[in-house]
């Protein structure tokens, strides 16, 4: 893990450098193991180490070849290293490290960028720069776990990063995107086909951006596509069939995360898919040390169930106990997210990183299990919708439409309309069903900058043919949206706060590519959540732990807002940067707090809000912050 940036194309070389150096240094939490910078005619390469495979100076990037005309800034892990190097070295490439990094280089060379890229196996972003082809590529993993940023200039120019904020201390980005801050108030992050800037994108997952030096122009191709439940239904895979090859990709994508030349740990909670990576580190002999952060007297204190399963699995097992004193703030929240972000679960991950940081330097998680074999409550009732809908005649839609508006909108009633908007209404219907923007319009809180203004996710048509297919639709939906705008970036900017590599088995992508295309009455097997996992841990730890609920070590930010962080609330919207800059309302803000505080809880929206005006606070720090350096930058070279 690390942070990376360069340019590309700039006509003056001394900016160019100063650019990356000022990205670099907003880098420095990603990777505080050491720095690197490189320098051609049209490309500047800056590296933040964070030391995974070989710790010594061989390790350094960026990382060029003897010759000098290629060169490569990598962010994330090669699990297939080993054998690609093995592969390399019979081709006849010699190494001078032990690292990842190097495969990149010599694995370009050998096979071109599309060959090394269907070979490698991990999590990855990375900047290679070709001198000979005056070319850029910047490629991202196939699931998209490991960030990355670009802004192409008027000229054609382009630079990139690990994170929206390097771009923006390069001095890339400046204007902050309307569309961006109404995806934030909706979902409460931002999500792959936005950045927060206007003059800032993201790389998207399973992509490889190509830039051209001879015609400054780049384009884009996407290398991977998951497969569906429809590529499998010929194999006619049974329940247990399905079981035992899930077991077996899993072990497999567990023995690769366990490499490392650093200390490596598991975290542990009572959950399924962390006690199956427990479960499988033992049957694989690894040495590893399990942590479970513990909150005494919280409701999600999950250390009792930890331990009955450590103490099951015989692994080596360490609580990390936590006081409320060591809850996170909201300041710390918008310092290790470049990008307005509010997930609660965030703070409780922040909290996690900061005690696992003094143990172990990799995390193995059970981040993905629920993504890929369907463990959240929505899966059961989009399937049950969509099973429904195939029952349904075309006129449907039309007798629900008039039907609806008779009905009361409480309690059971208003749980079973939404079941059948779902049924008649598919995605187009699943997307408005929550009340993230309606709740700013209809409390008058949106000022004259979001006015008017539409959400394309709440444009999305309704139709009976989406419903028919509504599970597959929604978790390709779900993937570009939730997947890696809201999980993903939270482990990564958690973990990468406090130098810490996250490693997911979950997020193999081998074992999503048999789960995608296994058939839904597999993975919902007895109308049972992630069924597949939770055999797995009736077989091999015990029924406790397969029959156990999901939770979530997050932070009661609804609840906490109208009591220890009420009067901040108040404090911060009486003199608000987002209401001097025309987003909000500020009164309407203190009015629903006031609401908030009657009834004992907050809405989300109000979180998003705070969370967001502390954002902004920060960044208008940083513009004085980034004007003192230019300035002295500027000084320097007179």
């Amino acid at each position: 893990m690390c942070g990376i940036a360069g340019v590309v194309g700039f006509e003056d070389r001394r900016a160019a450098h100063c650019a990356v150096v000022r990205m670099r240094r907003a880098l420095e939490r990603r990777g505080p193991n050491g720095a690197g910078l490189e320098l051609w005619q049209n490309a500047v390469l800056g590296h933040r180490r964070l030391a995974i495979f070989d710790l010594s100076e061989a390790g350094r990037q960026p990382m060029v070849t003897a010759d000098r005309r290629l060169g490569v800034v990598f962010n994330g892990a090669i699990y297939n290293f080993m054998d690609l190097r093995r592969e390399l070295e019979n081709l006849g490439f010699k190494f001078k490290s032990r690292t990842d990094t190097e495969v990149l280089l010599h694995g370009y060379r050998a096979w071109g960028i599309d060959g090394l890229v269907e070979r490698i196996h991990g999590m990855f972003a990375f900047g290679l720069w070709d001198e000979d082809a005056q070319k850029l590529f910047l490629v991202r993993d196939r699931l998209g776990v490991k960030p990355l940023f670009y802004h192409v200039g008027p000229d054609g120019s382009l630079a990139f990063a690990s994170t929206a904020r390097a771009l923006r201390f390069g001095g890339f980005a400046d204007e902050i995107d309307d569309g961006a801050v109404l995806e934030f108030l909706e979902f409460g992050f931002i999500t792959d086909a936005r950045s927060i800037y206007k003059e800032v994108k993201k790389v998207a997952a399973a992509t490889i951006l190509e830039w051209n030096g001879a015609n400054r122009t780049c384009v884009t191709r996407e290398y991977w596509h998951l497969p569906t439940p429809k590529d499998n239904e010929a194999k006619g895979i049974s329940f247990a069939e399905a079981v035992k090859r899930t077991e077996e990709l899993f072990l497999r994508a567990v023995e690769k995360r366990l490499q490392a030349d650093v200390p490596v740990g598991a975290l542990l909670s009572g959950g399924v898919d962390s006690s199956l990576v427990c479960w499988a580190i033992t049957k694989l002999g690894g040495d590893v040390t399990a942590f479970t952060v513990a909150t005494p007297n919280d409701p999600s204190d999950e250390s009792a169930d930890a331990k009955a399963t450590a103490r099951r699995l015989g692994i080596k097992h360490e609580i990390l106990e936590l006081s409320p004193d060591d809850s996170p703030t909201v300041d710390e929240l918008t310092e290790a997210f470049s990008e307005p972000f509010s997930a609660a679960s965030a703070l409780g991950m922040l909290r996690i990183s900061r005690a696992f940081a003094e143990s172990a330097t990799v995390m193995l998680t059970g981040d993905g299990g629920d993504d890929v074999f369907l463990g959240y409550p929505e899966h059961l009732n989009f399937y049950a919708a969509q099973r429904i809908a195939r029952h349904l005649p075309s006129s449907a839609p039309d007798l629900w439409k008039k039907m609806k508006p008779l009905l009361p909108r409480t309690g059971i009633i208003k749980r079973a309309g939404s079941f059948l908007d779902y049924a008649t209404g598919g995605l187009g219907a699943v997307a408005c069903v929550r009340d993230g923007l309606p709740f700013y319009e209809i409390h008058g809180i949106l000022g004259e900058r979001l006015i008017g203004q539409r959400l394309p996710q709440r444009q999305l048509p309704r139709s009976l043919d989406s419903a028919r297919d509504l599970l597959e639709e929604f978790l390709r939906y779900d993937r570009r949206t939730r997947f890696t705008g809201e999980y993903l970036t939270k482990v990564d900017g958690a973990t990468m706060h406090y130098a810490i590599e996250a490693r997911s088995p979950f997020l193999d992508h081998q074992l999503w590519e048999f789960a995608s295309s296994l058939p839904f009455e597999i993975r919902l097997h007895g109308w049972t959540l992630k069924a597949v996992l939770r055999e797995l841990a009736r077989r091999h730890i015990d029924e406790r732990v397969a029959r156990g609920k999901k939770r979530g070590f997050s932070i009661p930010v609804g609840r906490w807002l109208v009591g220890r962080w009420r009067a901040l609330m108040e404090e911060v919207f009486s003199d608000s940067v987002l209401e001097r800059e025309g987003w909000i309302r500020a009164a309407s803000v203190i009015d629903q707090l006031r609401r908030a505080v009657k009834v004992g809880l907050a809405p989300n929206q109000l979180w998003y809000l705070l969370v967001l005006e502390f954002w902004l606070r920060r960044e208008r720090q940083q513009d004085i912050e980034h004007s003192e350096v230019v300035a002295s930058e500027t000084a320097q070279s007179l």
